[in-house]
Parts: C-alpha cells; structure tokens; sequence
C-alpha cells in the first residue's frame, strides 16, 4: 500500500477534518491534548470540506476546526514551514477566534475556550526538549493558573519524536508516527492496530482509494512544499553573506535588513509574494518593489 502524506493540506485534512473523520479527530486530540484520557467524548466538524485546488498552492498549513460538546472550540494545524512570526500568528489566531464568539448584545459569560493544536515540522521550541508543550495564563512568580485560562496554546515538534516502530507506546506516540512517516509505510504498523481510529485513519490514507487526479494533485502539493523548504535553505545560505558584509559598512540593523532583502531576491523566482514576505519579515510592500525592480513576473500566486 502507498498512503498519502499527512503533511500536505488535501490529505491532512481528508484524514482528520473531513465528514467521516469524528471517530479519528476525537483519538487524535484526547491523545495529543488531554495525554491520552477520553476527555472528549462528542465533538462537531466544523466545515467539513476539503479545501479547494488553488492555482500556485500557496497554502501550506491547514486548518481543521471542531467545537466539542461542551462549546469548547478546538483549532488544528498543520505547519511545515518555519515563517516570519508564526507564533505570532497561531496566538493570533486563537484570540480571533475566542473574540468572534461574541454576537451584538452578548454578554461575556457566553464565550467558550478556545484550544489552539498545532504540529509543526520544524522546532519551535529549540531550547526545550518537550515534544509536547502546553500554554497557559499563569502567574509569573507563583504559577497560579488564571482563573478564566479560555485560551490554550499546544505545540507538537515533529523532529523532537525520534521514536522507532517497536518503540510506540501511548496513543500519542502512534498518532504522531503516524503524522511523520505515513507517507514512507506500505502497511499499517502491528503496533498500531489495536487502536480502531489510527486504522481508520490508514484507509482514508490509501492512495489506491483516490482517483488519477487527486493523485497528481496531491503530489504536485506536497512537491510544493519540499521546493518553498529548499527554497528559503538555499536563499538563507546565500543571502546570509551578503547580509553579513552590508552589516559591517552600514550597521547592524541595516545590515539584517540586508540580508531579508537578499533573501527575497533568491527567493523572487520560486515564491509567491506573500510566502516571501512570511519567510523573510519583509512587508508586502518591499516585497512587490524587490520585484518589480527585477522585473520578474509573479509566480505561484
């Protein structure tokens, strides 16, 4: 068997967000976010919808959303790329949507948590070798818990679980396996069958199961992704020189500037405008200059 990549928008969201998915998404967050006990016991698929094919795939996260049976709502995404301020965004995101519960005339005590997972494939914390973390409001010399924590932030750094086949243990150490190297299985683990939701999960999974154009469309997606990743390694490395040496005529400040600005410009041939502006922290702006001073076309946008 060939499964499809769980990384990639189409699939993360067939697996874990579609229609047929409760059952999945209820295992797959009493694992990630409650260590395993069934806490949730009944949730609702918000948007239930596969996201449509967009020309130049300049998405490369994805969100999944659900409200659990008692109005909690619950954000899921998917990153693979370590952009400009993303932690900004994902806290962001979380309050947006604590915030936008209210209606006119509502009072406060009508709003809901809001819990925020997130996986990325990359190191978020890299002075922490938690796997998991887990944010909330506590008080700075005592920890004492805020007595309305409505927003919580959860974290899963993929590059952080280095565990083997035969090493899987909890819940979470399957479902996040399965997340990270579904794509290179041609089986379902015997480590994992014992656990309904992972198999159901694995057949969603089955690329034998998907037409000739869902097939391309998703190799060109996760294609996509792996040329941004080289992309912004490569223009990094390239432009870090550059950035360097400007620093030392013009000052530190300009010269980091410098260095985002060299980067675009690697990155001006491969990227969408608003992914550079992401990767580099260069506004959309300095980035549609860098361009039309190079004269180069738009692409993937």
């Amino acid at each position: 068997m060939i499964f499809i990549n769980p990384k990639t928008d189409y699939a993360f969201k067939k697996i874990f967000g579609s229609s047929e998915s409760k059952n999945i998404l209820i295992s797959f967050l009493n694992a990630l976010i409650y260590e395993g006990n069934s806490t949730i016991t009944d949730l609702e698929i918000i948007n239930p919808n596969l996201p449509p094919k967009v020309e130049g795939l300049k998405d490369t996260y994805l969100d999944v959303k659900a409200q659990l049976i008692d109005g909690t709502l619950v954000l899921i995404e998917m990153q693979v790329l370590n952009v400009q301020s993303f932690g900004k965004r994902v806290l962001y995101n979380a309050a947006k949507t604590y915030a936008f519960q209210l209606q006119a005339g509502e009072g406060y005590r009508t709003l809901k948590p809001v819990i925020a997972l997130t996986i990325t494939d990359f190191e978020m914390f890299p002075n922490s070798v938690n796997l998991i973390s887990r944010f909330v409001y506590k008080e700075v010399k005592t920890n004492l818990i805020y007595s309305e924590n409505d927003v919580k932030l959860v974290f899963v750094e993929l590059p952080k679980f280095t565990k083997g086949e035969q090493e899987l243990e909890t819940i979470a150490d399957k479902w996040i396996y399965f997340i990270k190297n579904a794509r290179s299985l041609t089986s379902v683990p015997e480590t994992m069958e014992s656990v309904p939701e992972i198999n159901q999960a694995f057949e969603i999974a089955n690329q034998s199961k998907l037409s000739r154009e869902e097939i391309a469309d998703l190799e060109r997606r996760e294609q996509f992704i792996y040329d941004q990743q080289g992309a912004i390694i490569k223009a990094t490395e390239e432009g870090r020189e550059a950035g360097i040496e400007e620093g030392k005529e013009q000052g530190i400040e300009q010269g980091m500037r410098e260095k985002a600005r060299s980067i675009a410009r690697q990155l001006l041939s491969r990227l969408d405008d608003e992914t550079i502006s992401q990767t580099t922290g260069l506004t959309l702006e300095d980035v549609r200059n860098l361009r039309s001073t190079q004269a180069l076309p738009p692409t993937l946008g």
